[in-house]
């Protein structure tokens, strides 16, 4: 990645999609996390000044934040979503996987992405296991509409049973999922059942980096949003403007919302673990800042332009070329210094991605795009 002009000087940030493309060498993407996982590097941008980069780690978390401050984190939890099984035609026999992404209101009902979904059609049984079948109700390209039916053994159970965890296809195309990443793809916060991705910026976390936030006076709080196989997914849209997000259920509780909005009238700052947490709490926000009580989907595409109401602080891993996610940050801490950020990363050799290193963004309020 080039190095670019001063972020006081840049220029709006682009519309295209192309702008957020850098390269990366594979040897950066991690494909295990750091141990123990507060051992991570986390590079700190913004807070000596607009542009500012500075080299940290995890464990300096708490120093790097004041008393007062409140952390959000993420508690979904990912489920075994990759499910394998065979679709029977008389003697004919087709090996098939599914990743759940979207449960359906009606229980049972998932979205999925189906391979090879060319094989299969409304109607079609895929045997998973002797206690869990997916029937085929609907077939939209490579998305299946399925009714799990796990007989008379609980769905969920069933599905822990059966399934597998769903890690990236970035990590997936190198290794397969193992014992190993039954803990180390959910974060501490995990509570609450429903995702098909960890939030990978609380994976960071461990009882130590707690206790020293503890000892400062920074207080926590989890909020939910179920992350959905779409994070995967890559943009197609040459544009941001022809972008649409994938929608994703989310949840604030009325006292979560109460306490955030405390603290902050206290002089505190919102730390969002997470671009997850960081969309649902701007979700949330009202025009006047004001954080409400939600219970809903939410589809909102934080790019440059947004004006951040809820969010003060942002603390999440490095980002793929061209993901929305990458937008995000550009969004928040400017376009420019994160370019500048990212050719830091690489040449100072941060690990990628899910299983990578962390940073720690600051608003840059003298870049017109963030």
């Amino acid at each position: 990645m080039p190095q670019t002009p001063d972020p006081v000087a840049a220029t709006p940030a682009p519309d295209s999609l192309d702008a957020y493309d850098f390269e990366l060498p594979e040897d950066l993407i991690a494909l295990r996390p750091a141990r123990p996982r507060d051992s991570a590097r986390m590079l700190v941008v913004n807070v000596e000044g607009p542009g500012s980069i500075t080299d940290a780690g995890v464990r300096d978390l708490a120093d790097l934040l004041n008393p007062g401050d409140i952390l959000v984190a993420n508690d979904t939890r990912v489920i075994h979503a990759r499910l394998r099984g065979v679709r029977r035609r008389g003697s004919a026999e087709t090996a098939i996987e599914l990743l759940l992404h979207k449960p359906l209101p009606q229980p049972g009902h998932w979205r999925a992405f189906a391979r090879p979904a060319k094989r299969l059609k409304p109607g079609d049984t895929i045997e998973i296991g002797s206690d869990l079948k997916a029937n085929v109700l609907a077939r939209d390209g490579g998305e299946v509409e399925v009714a799990l039916d796990s007989g008379e053994v609980e769905l969920d159970s069933a599905i822990t049973a059966l399934g597998e965890m769903p890690l990236p296809p970035y990590i997936e195309g190198r290794r397969k999922a193992d014992n190993e990443d039954e803990s180390d793809y959910q974060t501490v916060f995990a509570r609450t059942e429903g995702s098909v991705a960890a939030p990978t910026a609380g994976l960071h976390f461990t009882d130590r980096v707690l206790d020293a936030l503890d000892a400062r006076g920074i207080a926590r709080e989890t909020v939910t949003l179920h992350v959905g196989a779409g994070t995967f997914l890559p943009v197609k849209s040459e544009t941001l403007s022809g972008h649409k997000m994938h929608a994703e259920w989310g949840e604030v509780t009325q006292d979560v919302a109460d306490r955030l909005n405390a603290a902050r009238a206290a002089g505190g700052r919102i730390v969002a673990v997470g671009t997850t947490s960081m969309r649902l709490l701007e979700s949330a926000a009202a025009e006047d800042g004001t954080i409400r009580p939600f219970q809903a989907e939410t589809d909102i595409f934080i790019k440059p332009g947004h004006t951040f109401r809820a969010v003060d602080v942002l603390m999440t891993n490095f980002h793929l070329p061209k993901s929305t996610l990458m937008v995000l940050v550009s969004a928040f801490a400017g376009y420019e210094t994160m370019r500048k950020a990212y050719a830091h990363a690489i040449n100072h050799r941060y690990r990628f991605y899910s299983y990578g290193d962390s940073s720690l963004l600051f608003p840059n309020p003298l870049s017109s795009e963030a």
